[in-house]
């Protein structure tokens, strides 16, 4: 007992150190200690799995200081109509605090439509912005300075061609790729399971997401070339177990693709990166986040064989739950991505995206996207709890969840393994029958009222001042809608890129991205030499379709 002791003291004051290496003077500033422990109690095993802040395992976070040394990055997940449209938005959003951009696509650019393709009408800007080539991207960020402001993509099957795009446009503007900062989802295999915006099948979309890393790897060093995303296996139905260890499946299978490609796990690990949601349990979330990266820490070190300590770090970015959102008595959301956002800080997230009043009715408005901003912005100043690093840590019930959920994503991770890995279990169609499993679970509990949602199967009566629906007395939820001339300007523009390129040199430079992606080839100099001719993301997708073939999901669940 005395030497646990002793090895605790020394544990905590090397932490000390590094604490006030990092913030000097401030360490002891503010209404609240920088780290709450028991003052006298021994170093014990609970203490041991804890650890400090910023030293293996990362239970109780990955920085010794957090958010006294720096705020997480606010982000709010925007994108509609055309590039136009979104980049006011950005402009907007920037001037209102934001702290980095995070893009939402169409339906259309996620799955290799251009917006004039037929399978595209009625679809364009619907829920993102839509992007066909280099014109539209430099409308995008028009303004916009790339080489400060990062950006957060939420892209996947076509996740190459929109990073390809961001560079080039990047390096026409004298932003050279060593110095572009932010994410790519690049996260194929949760497409499979949750998402749906898949196109080729497992292993050459793993291919296309893997030459992605190493080409960002070895030439964007400033860019973080996946985000492994469990967010939206949580909104298919998910428990935080499942989301947990499915995410984590997924980040092996990703590792070990990458190795197999001859790039060392220390030269690449410590910026892959993670997307979790921020459910309404809000314990339970809470927990979630500290298991993950313990568990984390023990996979990359154990399985994976990783040895630099950033390597075992688990960064990821939280968006609260857009399915905990309800059209009925819109107004309460506020308070539901509140909590949300709360059990995000206190996990300790490294960035996170609150979601508006009125996404269950549309795409949100300029004041409910500032208003869920807003939301961010006072956790982070007024609440105080930004003050304290991991201050739920020790908590009895903080530990027991964290502890439970580790262990139970641990059994699942061994289950996967067994298959033969994620791609594996993808193929078989285990992550959908699990998820469903749940997700039917979940139906059948709130329709017989077990589990309850306010406004919708408990305390239905709605507020007389503000409802979905605006009628005598009532002030109603205006949503944003993209309208039919909106999809044809789109259209229009990208007729007109099309007419006016050099179709010789669009030609050749596509061949060339053929040759390279038959002959096994990291296609991403290929594919950058396309998009600077003006080749368009449908083209180049359609190009891949001919290579690779078109996914038929499995139906085994």
């Amino acid at each position: 007992m005395g030497q646990r002791r002793t090895t605790g003291t020394s544990a905590r004051a090397r932490w000390e150190a590094q604490a006030r290496a990092a913030i000097g003077d401030r360490v002891e500033g503010g209404r609240l200690p920088l780290l709450a422990t028991a003052p006298e109690e021994p170093f014990s095993e609970s203490l041991e799995k804890q650890g400090f802040p910023g030293t293996p395992p990362y239970t109780r976070g990955i920085q010794p200081t957090m958010y006294r040394g720096r705020l997480w990055t606010f982000r709010q997940y925007s994108g509609f109509g055309t590039a136009r449209e979104t980049n006011r938005r950005f402009r907007y959003l920037l001037a209102s605090g934001q702290t980095g951009l995070s893009v939402a696509f169409d339906l259309p650019t996620q799955i290799g439509y251009d917006s004039d393709h037929p399978k595209a009408r009625g679809e364009v800007g619907r829920c993102g912005v839509a992007i066909t080539g280099v014109p539209d991207m430099e409308t995008l960020f028009r303004q916009i300075p790339l080489d400060l402001a990062t950006v957060s993509m939420t892209i996947n099957a076509t996740a190459p061609i929109l990073t390809a795009l961001l560079v080039a446009v990047g390096e026409a503007h004298g932003v050279p790729r060593a110095r572009l900062g932010g994410t790519v989802q690049n996260d194929i295999l949760k497409e499979y399971i949750a998402r749906g915006t898949y196109i080729f099948p497992p292993e050459p979309s793993l291919r296309l997401a893997v030459d992605l890393i190493e080409f960002a790897t070895r030439e964007m060093p400033q860019w973080n070339y996946i985000s492994v995303s469990g967010y939206h296996m949580r909104e298919a139905g998910a428990t935080a177990v499942q989301e947990v260890a499915f995410t984590l499946a997924n980040a092996i299978a990703y590792v070990r693709a990458v190795r197999a490609r001859g790039l060392a796990v220390d030269e690449f690990l410590p910026r892959l990166s993670f997307f979790f949601s921020s459910d309404s349990n809000f314990l339970e979330e809470i927990g979630k986040f500290r298991a993950a990266r313990r568990l984390w820490a023990s996979v990359a070190r154990e399985s994976l064989g990783a040895k630099n300590p950033r390597s075992l770090q688990l960064r990821f970015h939280t968006q609260t739950a857009g399915s905990s959102l309800t059209a009925q008595q819109p107004e309460l959301n506020v308070v539901r991505t509140t909590l949300e956002a709360l059990a995000a800080v206190l996990g300790g997230t490294q960035s996170l995206h609150t979601n508006a009043l009125d996404e269950a009715i549309g795409l949100p408005t300029s004041d409910a996207a500032r208003l869920a901003l807003r939301t961010q912005q006072i956790l982070a100043e007024e609440s105080g709890v930004a003050s304290t690093v991991d201050p739920v840590g020790g908590a009895y019930e903080i530990e027991a969840i964290t502890d439970r959920i580790e262990q139970e994503a641990r059994a699942y991770l061994d289950r996967i393994e067994t298959m033969g890995g994620s791609v594996v279990a993808v193929e078989r169609g285990f992550f959908q029958g699990e998820i469903a499993r749940e997700a039917y679970r979940t139906a059948r509990a709130r329709e017989a009222k077990q589990e309850l949602v306010v406004g919708v199967n408990a305390f239905p009566e709605g507020n007389p001042e503000f409802s979905l629906f605006a009628s005598k007395g009532r002030r109603g939820v205006k949503a944003e809608r993209i309208t039919p001339a909106q999809e044809a300007e789109q259209v229009r523009r990208v007729k007109s890129v099309r007419a006016g390129r050099d179709l010789a040199r669009v030609r050749s430079t596509l061949e060339e991205l053929r040759r390279a992606t038959r002959a096994g080839e990291n296609v991403m100099l290929s594919l950058l030499g396309a998009l600077r001719a003006h080749a368009t993301l449908g083209e180049v997708a359609d190009l891949w379709r001919e290579e690779f073939g078109e996914y038929t999901p499995s139906r085994a669940f």
